[in-house]
């Protein structure tokens, strides 16, 4: 038998190092040629790293959440035949911690003689004997006004803590003085108010939840994003009711092998027309060596909420599509989104994105520009409301499109203009599918 140290592959050009975000396997385990051993995150994309041949799992190099280097140690396996290291050479680089192992309790010393008085253990079958039991009642009513409970300062410290009220705490020490048992006992539920009312007790827990893989990829986007970009959010409300008509109308109509439309289709149209007038909305924006770079393709953004949390997978060159291709490949990037399986590409590369959360849109939202872009168009959601046309209130289906823009390469009348001319283009849908 032999060793066989497994590096970190290559997975993605340009890529030095991944972090770690699942084992799926541990010491001990026999793996197969072609397994999956463990799952690596770079640019929110998810690789499977299989394994290049049979054996038993002897060490993992790192922990989940480690960032690895590209060619750097991942798992060492006990292989038939020789190996491709020497048995027990080099140890992983941040090998996997084992909990430490308990040490056995060291026996008491005997007594020197008979004669030596033993250790004195009346006390604590006393103390066990005074400490309260389940089921008995440590609680009533809150003593008198101006009756202070009895109480040692660590057990009003203890109470304070946990949002205890001592004066509903009946003591069975001395002349009633609570203790340590009584606090424990009614925190525990088995002192109950009497007369079957209630009490409510403050939660102290805390769980520590550590932040890695694609949540620890999104708080460093977000960061990034704030620390670096000056936003201006403008909102504008948008009457869709004659777009939500032709919407409900392509969708009766449409045919087997086409997706049913939702809004953002439109929009991504919408968008299309108003940056072929202002192209630097269209842009990159190099902070560090200055540069502006403006796309003629306009490569769209849609942030999509999947289990693992914020994504966004890009529809590129909307600018080609029509609405039925906006929709098929806005479709597809989404699915492989929230399936895990898209690509490093269909992840990178947007211009400019779309932010809706649907339903849950709200009237208005801030959204946040997706480094390095320079803007971003928030959906919220859509609600009938009253509408003055001169000469009564009529029902209109309204909706709000809240943008955020890069304030350092963006005025705010450009960006007012770049939203007015997609209120335009929704509110009169019929300019979307003519010839500029």
């Amino acid at each position: 038998m032999g060793e066989h140290l497994i590096k970190t592959p290559d997975v993605g050009e340009g890529i030095a190092e991944a972090e770690l975000v699942e084992w799926h396997v541990k010491p001990g385990d026999l793996v197969r040629e072609d397994m999956i051993l463990a799952s690596v995150m770079t640019d929110k994309a998810t690789v499977e790293i299989p394994s290049p041949i049979a054996g038993k799992v002897l060490w993992l190099g790192a922990e989940v959440g480690d960032k690895i280097a590209i060619g750097g140690p991942l798992i060492r396996l006990e292989v038939a035949g020789e190996g491709n290291v020497a048995a027990g050479g080099a140890a992983p680089v941040a090998p996997r911690k084992e909990p430490p192992k308990a040490e056995a309790p060291k026996p008491a010393p005997k007594a020197a003689a008979p004669e030596q008085p033993a250790p004195r253990a009346e006390k604590p079958k006393a103390a066990a004997a005074s400490r309260p039991t389940p089921g008995l009642r440590t609680s009533g009513p809150p003593r008198p006004p101006g009756e202070k409970p009895l109480a040692s300062p660590a057990v009003r410290l203890k109470a304070r803590e946990a949002g205890a009220d001592l004066r509903r705490i009946r003591g069975t020490g001395p002349a009633g003085r609570i203790t340590h048992e009584d606090l424990e006992a009614w925190l525990s539920g088995a002192g109950e108010p009497e007369g079957g009312g209630s009490r409510l007790v403050a939660n102290t827990a805390v769980e520590e939840v550590k932040v890695i893989g694609l949540r620890r990829k999104i708080a460093e986007k977000m960061a990034l994003s704030k620390s670096r970009i000056p936003h201006i959010t403008y909102v504008e409300e948008v009457d869709v009711t004659a777009l939500e008509e032709l919407r409900e109308s392509l969708n009766r109509t449409k045919g087997p092998d086409r997706p049913k439309l939702t809004v953002i289709p439109f929009l991504m149209r919408a968008m299309v027309r108003a940056i072929a007038d202002q192209p630097q909305l269209n842009a990159i924006f190099d902070d560090e060596a200055g540069i502006v770079r403006r796309h003629g393709g306009v490569h769209i953004g849609i942030a999509a909420q999947t289990p693992a949390g914020l994504v966004v997978p890009v529809v590129r060159h909307a600018e080609a599509r029509d609405l039925w291709d906006c929709a098929v490949e806005m479709n597809r990037v989404a699915e492989a989104a929230k399936a895990g399986t898209a690509t490093r590409e269909e992840l990178s590369g947007s211009t400019i994105t779309i932010s809706s959360l649907g339903a849950l849109g709200g009237i208005v939202s801030t959204p946040v520009i997706n480094h390095p872009e320079v803007a971003i168009i928030g959906v919220n959601k859509m609600a009938v409301r009253p509408v003055w046309n001169g000469s009564a209130f009529a029902p209109r289906k309204i909706m709000n499109l809240s943008s955020s823009f890069d304030h350092r390469v963006i005025d705010g009348w450009d960006a007012a203009t770049f939203v007015q001319r997609l209120r335009a283009l929704l509110e009169t849908p019929a300019l979307l599918f003519m010839e500029a």
